[in-house]
């Protein structure tokens, strides 16, 4: 029977402090093998290589005898399984970070959190770090080889991890920072996507009312011979434009989209027109700059607290800030700091940092606890924008039921008008 590959520490090397400078390994192919382990027992599974040689010196390493390597055929419609997700980073994290606590050599633990994972292809991916680690490359230098799923802070950090002999801890560092973030950014989606969702339902719905109803109330008024009312004139026109353009209208839309998300990927200073034009929106835009400053404070904190030198943490903060207005202005007060200014000073001469986080970091950088100030005014913003988030869902409520009302309702009235009219007439 055939057994799922388990990989057993076969020395030291493959404990939590792998030798992080060695060149990884290119892992360009997928490769199926059988072989017995040093138990004589069959084995099979699956194995990154770029070549069948390089496949039985990995699984040589790992104590398994490959018997037959072929290279894994590719499917015939893509692949299979679902995306994988920031969420699932996160998970990731804490996993890892749990099994290294635990004590359980770092190869092993890929395996023990690839053996409980649900989605392929972030099994596959968690199993491809392994071989590259197993092969000597360094768990930092493994993750670098994903750069779509690991940005630089979170390579930076385990980096600097095995650096320093602390990979456990790291990890739990950055499984908490991981979690806060992706908490946050489900706070603001969940703010934002309810909105959005019922405006987007009661728009369609009222597409099908003017293309499909109100056509056959056109019909019934055709043969009142009396003059209708001006509203439900307004709304036979749009009935009719919408029966003749509609495909032109949905089309339009779509290409709308996409032109827009085209625009603000490609053009920095249209995204950089819609950054700043968040930031003024009335609440949503008070959310999003108390996410931008809990950001700010939550990557600052921790890299900080890993031992990153203050100018290069400014760095990765810039690049995690989440909106282009404040991610300039970091890299200015980077350039400050750089120049021998203090962080607070630095961040006043901006002028739109928040007073609390100037007061926070000026008593960090006296006290020596930059960190742990930090940290504090991360936890006080995150609070802010649950307490946002959930206002805004208050004040949200009753502007969706006046557009709906509006939409909807309306085009009931322009409907029954001439019909109410009639009956007075009668």
């Amino acid at each position: 029977m055939a057994l799922t590959t388990t990989s057993k520490p076969a020395s030291s090397a493959s404990k939590a402090k792998v030798a992080s400078k060695s060149k990884p390994i290119a892992t360009t192919n997928t490769y199926v093998y059988r072989g017995v382990d040093k138990k004589g027992n069959k084995i099979q599974g699956e194995i990154n290589g770029g070549s069948p040689t390089i496949v039985k010196t990995l699984l040589a390493k790992q104590g398994i005898i490959a018997k037959s390597v072929s290279k894994k055929p590719k499917p015939l419609f893509g692949s299979s399984g679902k995306a994988i997700k920031p969420a699932d980073i996160a998970v990731f994290s804490r996993q890892m970070a749990t099994m290294m606590k635990a004590g359980v050599p770092l190869v092993q633990a890929f395996d023990i959190v690839a053996d409980g994972l649900e989605n392929p292809n972030l099994k596959k991916l968690v199993l491809q770090i392994r071989d590259s680690v197993a092969a000597g490359g360094g768990f930092a230098n493994s993750l670098r080889e994903h750069p779509k799923y690991f940005d630089d802070l979170f390579c930076n950090l385990v980096d600097a991890g095995e650096q320093a002999g602390a990979l456990e801890t790291m990890l739990d560092r950055i499984a908490t920072y991981k979690e806060k973030t992706e908490a946050l950014k489900a706070k603001i989606k969940k703010a934002l996507t309810y909105p959005i969702a019922v405006i987007l339902v009661a728009i369609v719905v009222t597409g099908i009312l003017l293309v499909k109803v109100v056509p056959q109330f056109a019909e019934t008024f055709g043969g009142f011979g009396a003059e209708l009312p001006a509203f439900t004139l307004f709304v036979l026109h749009l009935s009719e434009l919408a029966q003749a353009y509609w495909l032109i209208i949905l089309i339009g839309l779509i290409a709308s989209v996409f032109l827009f998300k085209e625009a603000a990927r490609r053009s920095t200073t249209f995204a950089y027109a819609i950054d700043k034009y968040l930031l003024k929106l009335p609440v949503v835009g008070k959310i999003l700059y108390l996410s931008v400053m809990a950001r700010f404070a939550r990557t600052l904190a921790t890299t900080f607290a890993a031992g990153v030198p203050l100018i290069d943490a400014l760095t990765s903060v810039a690049g995690a800030a989440g909106n282009r207005i404040y991610s300039e202005a970091i890299i200015k007060v980077r350039e400050d700091v750089s120049t021998g200014i203090q962080l607070n000073t630095a961040l006043k001469a901006r002028a739109i940092f928040p007073t609390l986080l100037i007061q926070m970091s000026a008593i960090g950088e006296e006290s020596g606890a930059l960190d742990a100030m930090l940290d504090k005014v991360a936890v006080y913003y995150e609070e802010a924008v649950d307490n946002m988030v959930d206002t805004l869902t208050s004040l949200l409520e009753p502007m969706i039921m006046s557009v709906l009302g509006v939409l909807v309702g309306g085009l009931l009235i322009a409907m029954y008008l001439p019909i109410f009219q009639l009956g007075a007439v009668v």
